[in-house]
């Protein structure tokens, strides 16, 4: 009998297919609906959406298409309600981010909810289990953790500091992402979503761990790999990879609000989709699902798509962490070594170019972590595609359990074969 597939897929990562299974078999939909609606109305109140005061009149609609001077068209369509308990503004793109960050922290907090009264009954039921229980223990909050990351930031997005900070993990300035606020909605939905991925990942990576005591847990979870010196090296490394690979991909998200895509040059083009976007993606899958990864690259890798995603690594890796000519550090491509020569005071005839932030922290966070460690990483997967990426998806090993039909059929056959 052949095993049930296991959810590999890039499209079953994105659609959260072990998160809303484990809610529909857990019957926690509502409760993921209740918490849904009650952060959209905090977030609303926080945000000025919704002003709750007395007002004599009744209920009344107002559709707003634009403004005289033509700003701010991601406002629009909007919607102006006056109502007796108050008013309910909702701006087209703000209303839309709102929803998609709701619904993403009702999934996340209503599988944390569900997953912490499963811890309280494991230990009640086995209180002489402290590896199994330990374990459970630390993933719950790990998952609040996660999904709260993306609330906060949209609780603190009307505050200046929430936008200092948002302003210097993509880039930008505080003056201009409040002038183009609909970066602070694509950044709390991409951050959000994220947030939710690296559930589903736990969900599959723990759920052997609540299998016996919850049956709402798929029996196709993979089991809890061994915790070593290198898997703690590799968690550091892939937690430092998501938070680089997020806020570099958002820098060119907010470049947009500066420069027209639709009038950016070739070189420009090419700094976001191959410098951002590919080495920026690569670093957010390589960190939340290496093995996905792996078993792509392993289908592509004697095609012409494998030969071109491996050169276009290498061109980001050099661009990126290396030294660009001037004629195309001057059109928008440059690297680390550009911006060290600005630094330094060289002339742009020697391809130089001015950092983005002043010496600070913000400077240090975007050459070693924006700049440095994703051009390594694009550099080691463009060389040696096969052997970094076991390094990050783990030994063969850990993948197959003891007790699992592959290794009691490999055990014989490789005893046969010593013989």
């Amino acid at each position: 009998m052949s095993e049930p597939p296991e959810h590999d897929s890039i499209l079953d990562l994105l659609v959260l297919r072990e998160v809303r299974g484990y809610l529909r078999r857990s019957h926690g939909t509502g409760l993921a609906v209740f918490i849904g609606v009650a952060y959209a109305l905090g977030s609303m109140l926080l945000g000025g959406m919704l002003i709750l005061a007395r007002y004599p009149g009744g209920y009344s609609f107002l559709v707003l298409w634009g403004n005289a001077l033509g700003l701010q068209p991601w406002n629009y369509p909007g919607l102006l309600i006056e109502a007796p308990w108050g008013f309910v503004v909702l701006p087209f793109f703000a209303t839309l981010s709102m929803i998609l960050v709701s619904a993403g922290v009702g999934l996340g907090m209503a599988v944390a909810v569900l997953l912490g009264i499963q811890l309280l009954r494991s230990r009640r039921a086995s209180p002489g289990g402290p590896v199994a229980t330990g374990t459970i223990a630390g993933l719950t909050p790990a998952m609040i953790a996660l999904v709260t990351l993306g609330a906060c930031c949209s609780t603190t997005a009307a505050a200046t500091a929430g936008v200092g900070l948002v302003a210097q993990a993509s880039g930008s300035s505080t003056t201009n992402l409040l002038l183009n606020n609909w970066f602070l909605g694509v950044f709390q939905v991409v951050v959000v979503f994220v947030a939710l991925i690296a559930q589903e990942l736990l969900l599959r990576m723990y759920g052997t761990l609540f299998a016996s005591g919850d049956p709402a847990f798929s029996s196709r979870s993979r089991p809890h790999p061994p915790m070593d010196r290198r898997a703690i090296v590799a968690g550091v490394l892939r937690a430092a990879l998501v938070a680089a690979g997020i806020t570099w991909i958002l820098t060119a998200v907010a470049d947009w609000t500066i420069v027209s895509p639709a009038a950016a040059p070739a070189g420009v083009w090419f700094n976001w989709i191959i410098e951002h976007w590919l080495v920026g993606g690569l670093a957010i899958v390589t960190a939340l699902s290496p093995r996905t990864l792996r078993d792509w690259y392993r289908s592509v890798a004697a095609t012409p798509r494998g030969i071109l995603f491996r050169v276009s690594l290498c061109l980001g890796a050099w661009t990126l962490g290396g030294w660009v000519p001037p004629p195309f550090a001057g059109a928008g491509v440059e690297g680390f070594g550009n911006e060290i020569l600005g630094a330094l005071g060289a002339p742009a005839s020697l391809g130089a170019v001015a950092p983005t932030f002043a010496v600070g922290y913000s400077l240090v966070f975007q050459w070693c972590f924006q700049y440095l460690l994703l051009a390594v990483l694009a550099g080691l997967v463009a060389l040696y595609p096969r052997e970094t990426l076991e390094w990050f998806a783990g030994p063969a090993s850990s993948e197959i359990p003891r007790s699992s039909p592959e290794a009691v059929i490999t055990a014989p056959s490789a005893s046969g074969a010593a013989r």
